[in-house]
């Protein structure tokens, strides 16, 4: 393996973590019973209300990976036996599905075939059908790793609403989550579950809920067992900045200052860079010649892409490849997709040169694992990138 230069990190997360990140976890631990750590968990809390756009919500912040937000999000809600209308949008949704199950839940699964995002014509006709309103939740993934498709949520709320149906509303971040924008209160998102690890530029290690007012509400009568993941166990203590139980308290440092670093580009400016890079990767890959697996382009997503292998070439044997020769990790496909796609991530602490760095060891990979492409396909991205750069000085003529 060539193993000179920095390791390019192109899966869709874990993402590379910042310096600035780092310097800011790399201090003493602190008591997180005192007065300096009830600073930092307040600003955290606060912070992360404003990454999801909410005033009217609260935010729980667990030391879990984005699977405990998950089953947060479920057991503080559901009771045995409760139904959950799921869409299935690829791997991470039917991830979603399991647990529902496994905790002893019905999830009523709408059928997708991985190369879209969620329907919300389906979710309102299956609404309408439910004359009992016996679904007490509507899950849906933002933006589902495994394929590079992203959900339009405020049309899923527009969907519940014109259903007249009391569901909560529960949407997966992990992936989305300060790379694609999410207005918690303008979209009627009554739970949302994050990560520390992609968009926020954090290593993994905490996740987190962001709680309606309607969502606290049905907590009260909620019948599933929980003790770790008790939202109320955690509200009374984070109202004055602590935990009730050991935090992961460096990485709270990190956490606050990623938030500074996003509020300093400004958030509206962060998802037009994800937008951009997104944009330039999907106009190489069709130079290449090859096909993108999201095949609805009001879906595609701003965090990573998707890219299907011609037929009879592996998708692992390429990213072996690419590992071996340029020191690059890119995203293996999953579940039912494994071997037939690659992933390129292209979220969190990644810019222009990030970019084309990663195209360029992607095309030196097609070449060297004898995979089928046009040639020059990342010229592609440099011309897009040149022609959209928001730096960009107006060409002055001599006559000028």
């Amino acid at each position: 393996m060539n193993t000179s230069g920095r390791h390019f990190l192109q899966i869709p997360g874990p993402t590379n973590v910042p310096d600035r990140v780092l310097r800011a976890m790399d201090f003493p631990t602190i008591d997180h019973r005192g007065p300096r750590f009830a600073e930092i968990g307040q600003q955290a809390l606060e912070g992360m209300k404003r990454i999801v756009k909410t005033e009217k919500g609260e935010v729980i912040i667990y030391p879990a990976s984005g699977t405990g937000a998950w089953e947060a999000a479920l057991v503080n809600t559901m009771s045995p036996g409760d139904k959950v209308l799921m869409y299935e949008t690829g791997h991470f949704a039917m991830l979603w599905r399991k647990m529902a199950e496994r905790i002893g839940l019905q999830p009523i699964v709408l059928e997708g075939d991985w190369r879209h995002g969620a329907d919300p014509n389906a979710i309102e006709q299956a609404l309408r059908a439910d004359a009992g309103k016996d679904i007490k939740a509507v899950c849906v993934v933002q933006n589902e790793t495994s394929t590079g498709c992203a959900s339009r949520i405020d049309e899923v709320r527009k969907a519940i609403d014109a259903a007249d149906h009391p569901a909560l509303l529960m949407v997966d971040t992990i992936s989305s989550l300060a790379s694609i924008d999410m207005r918690m209160d303008e979209w009627g998102v009554d739970v949302v579950v994050g990560g520390s690890q992609k968009g926020l530029m954090l290593p993994p290690g905490i996740s987190f809920n962001a709680v309606s007012p309607k969502a606290l509400e049905v907590n009260k009568a909620a019948g599933l067992p929980r003790s770790y993941w008790d939202w109320e166990d955690m509200r009374g203590p984070n109202a004055k900045g602590f935990f009730p139980y050991t935090p992961a308290t460096n990485m709270l440092y990190g956490l606050v200052e990623a938030i500074a670093m996003l509020e300093e580009e400004g958030l509206e400016n962060v998802f037009a860079r994800h937008d951009r890079l997104a944009e330039a990767t999907r106009r190489t890959v069709r130079a290449w010649g090859l096909e993108l697996l999201c095949q609805e382009p009001r879906h595609y997503s701003s965090s990573l892409t998707a890219v299907v292998m011609p037929e009879g070439h592996d998708a692992d044997a390429f990213r072996d490849a690419v590992l071996r020769n340029f020191n690059m990790s890119l995203g293996a496909g999953l579940s039912k997709l494994a071997g037939r796609v690659f992933r390129i991530g292209h979220l969190g602490d990644f810019n222009e040169l990030s970019l084309t760095g990663t195209l360029s060891g992607v095309e030196m990979g097609l070449a060297i694992a004898g995979v089928p492409h046009n040639k020059g396909g990342t010229q592609a991205a440099l011309d897009y990138l040149a022609e959209t750069s928001p730096y960009r000085e107006p060409i002055k003529t001599a006559a000028e």
